[in-house]
């Protein structure tokens, strides 16, 4: 447990540090943070701090800087009353989500605006398709042995897919099954497919394989979408950062955001419980995360829930961050509901 003067000194140091990115000295703690103590005391608590393993010095002539239990301690317990805070500045771009109708653009435009925010990569990982419910399926007949399935979910998700059929199929042929399907799956959930494949079968004659057919189509559809469903934006944000003027050390990062299992895995992982969560540096599980830290928190209604987050340095503007991350998660979530 940290004494009141020793969070003060701490919470001022991770407050420093995130703004001049430099090893931070007592002398600059008592003048620019007015701690009513003098540099002895300072280096005093510092070195107590650096006992405890919230800060370390680098160099030994330099000052300190914090670790990565130093920023969790801030995050949890330093940031100021309330701790997080919404930023009131992220409202001003709810028009142009509200302007985007269809999903794979909302989610683009999330992205944009969660970087252009925070100047972090920001990802935003799209609602589950297989939970969503169905609006509508369309047949479109491209040719007597070819079909092209149109998929329609609630949140506006729209899902394509051209088919090959083993025999002639007449567009009164499709309009048929297109309406059997639709009478049978409107407002059921996308995972529902499966189980009433064997009840829509017989729609005409148990010989009768086109509904199969139809049916395996949107399912692996589906099953791609659901694979699919990571969006990011902002790696050059992070190249400006000194942290990163040397690019090689974005690869790793760069390798996860590029690998859509991974980056769907790690955010499923993290991302447990209906709050923020931050992991910050060595708290990440995956190795290409070490340095750096990950926001995230879920949005939507209910069974279709999707996430938003963003990836930066430990010395991220932890306050900023948090509140952009749940000011556009609140925005997904009236938008989508």
């Amino acid at each position: 447990m940290l004494s009141d003067r020793r969070r003060l000194v701490l919470k001022a140091l991770v407050e420093e540090y995130i703004h001049t990115g430099e090893p931070v000295g007592s002398r600059s703690l008592v003048e620019r943070h007015r701690l009513r103590c003098s540099s002895a005391t300072v280096r005093n608590e510092l070195g107590a701090l650096e006992e405890s393993g919230h800060v370390y010095q680098p160099h030994i002539s330099s000052g300190r800087i914090p670790t990565d239990a130093g920023y969790r301690a801030f995050v949890d317990g330093l940031m100021g009353p309330g701790g997080l805070p919404r930023a009131v500045d992220a409202g001003a771009h709810r028009s142009h989500l509200a302007l985007v109708s269809e999903v794979d653009d909302l989610m683009r435009q999330t992205s944009q605006v969660l970087s252009s925010l925070t100047h972090y990569v920001a990802v935003t990982l799209a609602p589950t398709i297989s939970l969503a419910r169905i609006r509508r399926i369309d047949l479109l007949s491209m040719g007597l042995r070819r079909a092209l399935v149109v998929l329609i979910t609630e949140s506006g998700k729209v899902l394509n897919r051209h088919v090959e059929l083993s025999e002639d199929v007449t567009p009164e042929r499709l309009a048929e099954v297109e309406r059997a399907l639709n009478a049978s799956l409107d407002g059921k959930r996308a995972a529902e497919l499966l189980p009433l494949r064997a009840v829509l079968q017989p729609a005409r004659s148990p010989q009768d394989g086109l509904i199969s057919v139809v049916l395996d189509q949107i399912i692996g559809c589906l099953e791609e979408a659901d694979r699919d469903r990571v969006y990011h934006v902002g790696v050059p944000e992070l190249l400006a950062l000194p942290e990163f003027a040397e690019s090689a050390r974005l690869r790793p990062l760069i390798g996860l955001l590029e690998d859509g299992i991974a980056m769907l895995e790690t955010l499923s992982e993290v991302m447990q419980a209906n709050e923020i969560t931050v992991r910050i540096g060595s708290e990440n599980t995956r190795s290409e995360l070490g340095e750096m830290s990950l926001i995230v928190t879920n949005y939507g209604t209910g069974d279709s829930d999707g996430i938003v987050g963003v990836i930066g340095p430990t010395r991220m503007d932890y306050q900023r961050a948090i509140g952009v991350v749940r000011t556009v998660a609140d925005d997904l979530s009236d938008l989508l509901s």
